[in-house]
C-alpha cells in the first residue's frame, strides 16, 4: 500500500490553543494534547451552535474545510503527516441527511440527487393536483349525495303530508257523512214519532166522537142473534139476495129506537109484515120489519133507546125476528152493521 506524503505541520493561533468552544476546549492537533471528538447535539443543531474553529492557514468557509476532509477521507481514510508523526484520526460527525430537503429543490446540488429531485418535483406536484382533483371530486360526490339523501326526505316528508293530509279528509267525510245520516235518522225518527202521536190523536178523537154518538145511538134490541148479512145470496128473497140484516131473537123482545128521530111509516108492509119507519134528523131510515106489534104513531118523535115495538114473524119469515134496513136519504139501502158501526154501535 502506498502512503501519502506527510503533510505539513500546521500552527495553531495561540487564541485558539486556549479557547473554549460549546462543545469542550480546543487544545491543537497531534503533540499539542488530544483532540476531542464533535458530536454536536439535536438542541445544538437546531440553535446552530455548532461551529468549527478557525485555523490559520486553512480556508475560512466551512464548505472549503469539508472538501478536504472528504478528500482525505477518500484517498486512504487518514491523513498522514511527516515521517516520525503519530498520524492524526479525523474523526466524522453524523451529520443529518439533506436528502429530504434538496429532494424538494429543483436542481438542488447539482449532483445526481438534485437532478432526480428535479426529475421528481415534477412528479410530486402532479400527484399532488390529482390529489387535490381527487379530494375535489370526492367533495362533489359527497355533496351530490347529500343534495340527494335531501331530496327523497323532502319527498317522504311530502308524501307523508298528503297521506296524513287525505286521511284527515276521509275522517272528516266519514264524520261528515256520519252525522248527516245520524241526523237523517233523527229527522225520521221525529216524523215517525209525530205520525204516531198525530195517529195516536186521529184515532183518540175517533174514539170521543163514536163514545159521543154511542151515547146518543142505541142497539135496536136487547138480545138477538144474527143469522142473515147484508148482500147474502139465496132463494129465500125475491131479488136473489138478502136486502138487510137478520137479528132473530124471541116473539115479544122489544125493539127501540136506535138514534133520535120522527115515525113517518108504522103498519102493514105485505111481504115485510108489520113495518116501522124511523126517519133521522140526516133523512136516513131506520126500517123495523116483522114486528109482532107496533108502539108508536106516525109522526111521534122518539129519542135514543125508546121502545117502538116487538119481535115477530108477521110478513115472508120463516122464524122470529127483527129484519133490519138502513136508507141514507131515503134512497138505496146500505150495510146496517157498517153503518151502526160508524155510529159507535157494535152489533
Amino acid at each position: 500500500m502506498a502512503s501519502n506524503r506527510p503533510a505539513p505541520e500546521l500552527p495553531l493561533v495561540p487564541s485558539q490553543r486556549d479557547a473554549a468552544d460549546a462543545y469542550g476546549p480546543v487544545t491543537g492537533f497531534a503533540g499539542e494534547g488530544s483532540f476531542e471528538e464533535w458530536n454536536p447535539s439535536e438542541g445544538t443543531v437546531q440553535r446552530g451552535r455548532h461551529r468549527v474553529a478557525k485555523q490559520r492557514g486553512l480556508a475560512r468557509s466551512s464548505t472549503v474545510l469539508g472538501v478536504g476532509v472528504i478528500a482525505a477521507v477518500g484517498a486512504g481514510g487518514m491523513a498522514t503527516a511527516a515521517p516520525g508523526k503519530a498520524p492524526v484520526h479525523i474523526t466524522m460527525p453524523n451529520m443529518p441527511s439533506l436528502d429530504p430537503v434538496t429532494s424538494l429543490l429543483p436542481g438542488g446540488s447539482g449532483d445526481e440527487t438534485g437532478s432526480a429531485a428535479a426529475d421528481t418535483a415534477p412528479s410530486v406536484l402532479g400527484e399532488m393536483g390529482v390529489a387535490s382533483a381527487g379530494a375535489e371530486s370526492s367533495a362533489d360526490a359527497g355533496e351530490a349525495l347529500r343534495a340527494r339523501i335531501m331530496a327523497q326526505a323532502a319527498q317522504q316528508e311530502q308524501e307523508a303530508d298528503a297521506q296524513a293530509q287525505q286521511e284527515a279528509e276521509e275522517a272528516a267525510a266519514q264524520a261528515a257523512a256520519e252525522k248527516a245520516a245520524a241526523e237523517k235518522a233523527e229527522a225520521e225518527a221525529r216524523e215517525k214519532a209525530a205520525e204516531k202521536a198525530e195517529a195516536e190523536a186521529k184515532a183518540k178523537a175517533e174514539a170521543e166522537r163514536l163514545a159521543k154518538l154511542a151515547a146518543s145511538y142505541s142497539v135496536p134490541a136487547a138480545s138477538y142473534t144474527i143469522t142473515s148479512t147484508y148482500m147474502q145470496a139465496g132463494s129465500m128473497w125475491s131479488s136473489g139476495y138478502h136486502t138487510g140484516l137478520d137479528l132473530a131473537a124471541p116473539t115479544g123482545t122489544l125493539l127501540k129506537a136506535v138514534h133520535t128521530g120522527t115515525i113517518t111509516e108504522a103498519g102493514w108492509a105485505g111481504s115485510y109484515g108489520y113495518r116501522t119507519v124511523l126517519t133521522l134528523e140526516d133523512g136516513t131510515e131506520i126500517w123495523y120489519c116483522h114486528q109482532s106489534s107496533i108502539n108508536v104513531s106516525v109522526g111521534q118523535k122518539v129519542s135514543t133507546g125508546d121502545v117502538i115495538g116487538r119481535v115477530g114473524a108477521t110478513g115472508n119469515v120463516t122464524g122470529p125476528h127483527l129484519h133490519l134496513e138502513v136508507h141514507p136519504g131515503g134512497g138505496d139501502g146500505v150495510d146496517p152493521m157498517a153503518w151502526l158501526a160508524g155510529k159507535g154501535v157494535n152489533l
